[in-house]
């Protein structure tokens, strides 16, 4: 990520978080948020303005950070009233449940972000291909998880093949 320049852009805040996340993707922990996702997030919720935000499953608290330090003075992060944004990281298995529950908590215009959707590439391998056990145990939850957004007309969605994968959906009404 270096050679990139994100480091250079990066919060002093979140680079001894940042350290620690590092260590765990080379160590292939893949519950870590990535850098190039933080900043995404951190980006995103600039451009929106956002000032409430919510997020669902917190490992190391990099990403959390990421958004926190990314709200205005005014801004705030707890789970009342209306959101701009809310981040979904959490139990694989319950996706589907978390989209059906947090679509009417986010605003209008409101941005929903779900981690880890291309799922190692299992969610375009076939069924019988190699994978570790606990990818093939929540593959298929990932799979319905991306189905389902194709077919809710209240929102537009969008695939994003950074770190693991980002599914973002703008509510539209």
């Amino acid at each position: 990520m270096t050679c990139t320049g994100l480091m250079k852009q990066e919060e002093e805040k979140l680079r001894e978080k940042k350290i620690g996340v590092d260590g765990m993707h080379k160590s292939g922990n893949l519950m870590a948020t990535p850098l190039d996702e933080g900043q995404l997030f951190s980006m995103l919720l600039k451009l929106m303005n956002a000032n409430n935000t919510m997020e669902i499953g917190v490992y190391t608290g990099y990403s959390l950070r990421s958004t926190a330090l990314a709200l205005p003075p005014d801004g705030k992060e707890d789970n009342k009233g209306a959101f701009n944004f809310i981040f979904v990281d959490a139990d694989k298995d319950n996706y589907l449940n978390y989209h059906k529950r947090v679509i009417d908590l986010v605003k209008i215009r409101g941005l929903i972000g779900y981690d880890k959707t291309l799922w190692n590439g299992s969610v375009v391998a076939s069924a019988d291909a190699p994978m570790k056990d606990y990818i093939k145990n929540y593959r298929g939850h990932v799979i319905e998880l991306n189905k389902y957004p194709a077919q809710d007309s209240r929102i537009d969605i969008c695939q994003l093949p950074v770190g693991d994968g980002i599914t973002l959906c703008r509510r539209i009404i």
